[in-house]
């Protein structure tokens, strides 16, 4: 099956490598992914699907199903950049194409990609041999700032599948078995009183004071939570620029992650103590607005298991010369030497979990409570690739990443054809996450905050 595979997406690479670098080349933050994500659209339907848009009231949504029955298998794309860091195709030095404007510096324009072209391949596996069962790519938005599959997964979007696939690029070829971290996201805003600072400073009550004490009160915070714990913060208000006057608004954006759900939930409860102190001691009012959050996420080892053997099969990612050619050029961006063999992960991973949490987080993992879904990490990026950065904007629109993506596509299209063929794999799968969560979610956005869509851009 896996050489049937392979030869159906040679193929086609030349169709899913322009894809992917039609995505790179438009480049759009979270929930304004207009350009992106059509291009998955207009390709899934040419090759097929039927595609459902703006679904969970997300206009760049989308929901692309073919075949009938079950095991239903589901593919989690994301195709959304990060703000500021534009940059040259395949440019060591750091030269972006548009002054301070996004880049894809997380190779979403491939995780799109191969999430379509792993679900096309066992499309055409399921033609080929008259099988029955569903597939689904989901479009994703968002998962950079926005928590898109968290507000989908309120939604029940997700509640249709038998087991979800999410694949990811990455300097290592990894197959998740361990988790990621809780993250809830929040805005804490502070109102003074406006007055001169000079002539009337008894009368003025400065917001600018409370959020500068709330960010003091949680250094000392830091010293008495977890040690897994990360606490993120920006202003995103200073009041003006004026110094003479009593600064009369100030807002803060705070990150809060931890390795469970329950534990960034306890801090994030702390934190809010925390700015209302700040506010009682400054005479001022305070008030808060949860922007996303998402759950940790949960590893699963029946898939873990069944990826790894697909892995096996399909044997290391067949980097071509173009390839190593880009990856010897872009090493010395990244402090690595272009002689050494190594500078690309070549190995064929292993599914071993460590019962270890890392310390990003996704929103993936509102997915994975409720679906079993594993994390595929494909190469694609030098070893020493900083995630989000210009340097790995410059390898995701190349051969390099091209490479990886399609490989990556193979192995889930691999999976997926095992589970078609073999029903109780995903039934093993759902058994398992019975035991880990019982299936039962809790969003961590409160119902009445809607994804931020008027935010695009």
């Amino acid at each position: 099956m896996i050489d049937r595979i392979k030869k159906y997406l040679d193929e086609k690479r030349t169709y899913f490598a322009e894809i992917s670098e039609k995505i790179w080349a438009t480049p759009e933050l979270a929930y304004g992914e207009y350009k992106s994500y059509i291009v998955l659209v207009e390709a899934l339907r040419e090759q097929g699907f039927e595609v459902e848009t703006g679904i969970c009231g997300i206009p760049t949504a989308f929901r692309a199903v073919w075949g009938k029955g079950k095991p239903v298998v589901g593919y989690l794309a994301e195709y959304d950049a990060l703000p500021g860091l534009s940059q040259e195709k395949c440019n060591p030095v750091h030269t972006p194409i548009v002054d301070g404007g996004p880049g894809h510096g997380c190779g979403h324009n491939c995780l799109g990609t191969c999430c379509a072209a792993a679900a096309c391949a066992a499309k055409q596996m399921m033609e080929e041999d008259g099988l029955e069962g569903t597939l689904i790519v989901y479009g994703c938005p968002a998962e950079e700032q926005g928590c898109g599959k968290a507000f989908m997964t309120r939604d029940g979007v997700f509640d249709e599948l038998d087991i979800a696939f999410a694949p990811h690029p990455s300097p290592f070829n990894v197959v998740l078995g361990d988790s990621m971290t809780a993250n809830i996201q929040a805005i804490f805003r502070f109102k003074g009183i406006p007055a001169h600072a000079a002539a009337m400073p008894e009368n003025g009550r400065s917001a600018l004071d409370g959020a500068d004490l709330m960010i003091m009160g949680t250094q000392f915070l830091r010293e008495h939570v977890n040690s897994e714990a990360r606490i993120h913060y920006a202003y995103l208000d200073v009041g003006g620029t004026a110094p003479n006057v009593v600064q009369a608004s100030a807002a803060l954006l705070y990150y809060m992650r931890a390795p469970k759900v329950d534990q960034v939930q306890d801090i994030f409860a702390r934190m809010i103590n925390i700015a209302k102190g700040a506010a009682l001691m400054t005479g001022t009012e305070m008030e808060y607005t949860i922007e996303s959050g998402m759950r940790e996420v949960i590893p699963n080892d029946v898939l873990g298991n069944l990826v790894a053997e697909c892995w096996a099969e399909a044997g290391p990612i067949p980097y071509s010369e173009e390839a190593w050619e880009i990856a010897r050029k872009m090493a010395p961006a990244v402090g690595m030497d272009p002689a050494d063999p190594n500078i690309l992960d070549t190995g064929v991973p292993v599914y071993r979990p460590t019962g270890k949490c890392m310390a990003g987080s996704s929103d993936v993992g509102d997915v994975s409570v409720k679906i079993p879904t594993v994390m595929v990490m494909t190469g694609g990026e030098l070893r020493a690739t900083p995630g989000h950065s210009w340097q790995l904007v410059a390898q995701s629109g190349t051969r390099l990443m091209q490479d990886a993506m399609l490989h990556g596509s193979a192995i889930l299209a691999d999976a997926t054809m095992k589970v078609i063929a073999d029903p109780s794999i995903a039934e093993k799968a759902k058994e398992e996450l019975m035991g880990r969560t019982g299936c039962k979610y809790e969003c961590l956005i409160p119902d009445e905050i809607a994804p931020p869509i008027d935010k695009g851009m």
